[in-house]
């Protein structure tokens, strides 16, 4: 079987870590600020519901988080993050999101805490006319001022479409990250996408197998993996630039609110933006998902899967959105953490 390179097929992560020499700080320099997407995991974990979240200040750079007691401002401020006194805590919100799981049956809709303004943002599609907007408009009345409605223009539909880059079942997808268990190597993509088919190719003749489809979760979750069978492939750890190189993942970790990231796919290329909510819940026409990180990065079909990144870090996998790359929108992404924990695998 010839060989193909890898650029020309894969949008794929991880590249392994360079040994780096620490510097030894100054006497006199200020000390090191905390790393926000640790530091926003840390007191999400330690404070529980009493926090509603946490995001980053553009003009500071520094993590601010909600806090509803005198308590959870000290632990905050110990750990180095900006406490921020708000009405609602993270259970009166988790409140929320819960009653409108149960109450709002209608595709079209999202919803997510949104920590700066301490409350849930739900945002209702072009496709909620009628009878279904009235009952959105209902339900978030239930919760006053907890609930804020929008309507986004587009519909809120996966990311899939036919073109290049993998393929399998008649439809293209965007490789994700490459990953690995010891010898064994896997990429994942998102969940409708392997879905739809059991194997993969690297060409629309449908010539280049990838692989054999491993595991598969959509929806309720939105992440597949593919098991490569292909040993003349190469598999590099490295997200493609699209003309621009690429770039090493030599880690994967947890979004936060206010940060900047980038993603890759196979029809929009590279393109930026920043993260707006994490815990995103979305009711697409082929079914719930949850818990995915909301974002300004634009996309497009056949982008589904594709590599959401900070710097070397491995974030999400591309699951869908409202909107285009050319009057913009709103994406949804896959944490990676996630599948990378249920199938036992980790970027390189």
């Amino acid at each position: 079987m010839r060989s193909v390179h890898p650029v020309a097929y894969l949008g794929a992560a991880g590249a392994l870590a360079a040994t780096t020499l620490l510097a030894v700080p100054a006497a006199n320099a200020a000390p090191a600020r905390p790393d926000p997407a640790r530091l926003a995991t840390t007191l999400a974990e330690r404070l529980g519901s009493r926090t509603a979240g946490s995001y980053l200040d553009s003009a500071t750079g520094r993590l601010v988080v909600t806090v509803a007691d005198d308590g959870a401002a000290a632990i905050a401020t110990r750990a180095g993050a900006v406490p921020r006194k708000v009405a609602r805590s993270g259970g009166d919100l988790s409140r929320v999101t819960a009653g409108l799981d149960r109450s709002l049956d209608v595709a079209g809709t999202a919803w997510a805490v949104q920590p700066a303004a301490n409350q849930v943002l739900l945002s209702v599609d072009e496709t909620v006319k009628g009878v279904r907007l009235a009952k959105v408009r209902s339900v978030a009345a239930r919760y006053g001022g907890a609930v804020r409605v929008e309507r986004v223009a587009g519909a809120f539909r996966t990311t899939i479409a036919g073109g290049e880059a993998i393929y399998g079942g008649g439809y293209r997808c965007s490789l994700g990250f490459n990953v690995r268990s010891g010898t064994t190597y896997y990429f994942l993509t998102a969940g409708h996408c392997t879905n739809l088919a059991s194997t993969w190719y690297a060409d629309s003749g449908l010539s280049v197998v990838l692989g054999t489809r491993t595991g598969s979760s959509f929806p309720g979750d939105d992440y597949g993996i593919v098991r490569y069978t292909n040993a003349s492939i190469a598999k590099p750890g490295t997200v493609h630039l699209y003309g621009a190189g690429s770039q090493d993942i030599t880690s994967a970790g947890n979004a936060y609110v206010g940060q900047a990231v980038r993603r890759s796919g196979s029809t929009t290329g590279v393109r930026g933006g920043s993260v707006t909510a994490l815990d995103q819940t979305v009711r697409y026409q082929e079914g719930t998902v949850y818990g995915l990180i909301r974002t300004t990065v634009c996309a497009q079909g056949g982008d589904s899967g594709g590599s959401l990144f900070a710097g070397t870090t491995a974030l999400g996998l591309t699951s869908g959105g409202s909107g285009n790359c050319t009057t913009g929108g709103t994406t949804f992404f896959q944490p990676v953490t996630e599948p990378l924990g249920v199938y036992g695998v980790s970027v390189y």
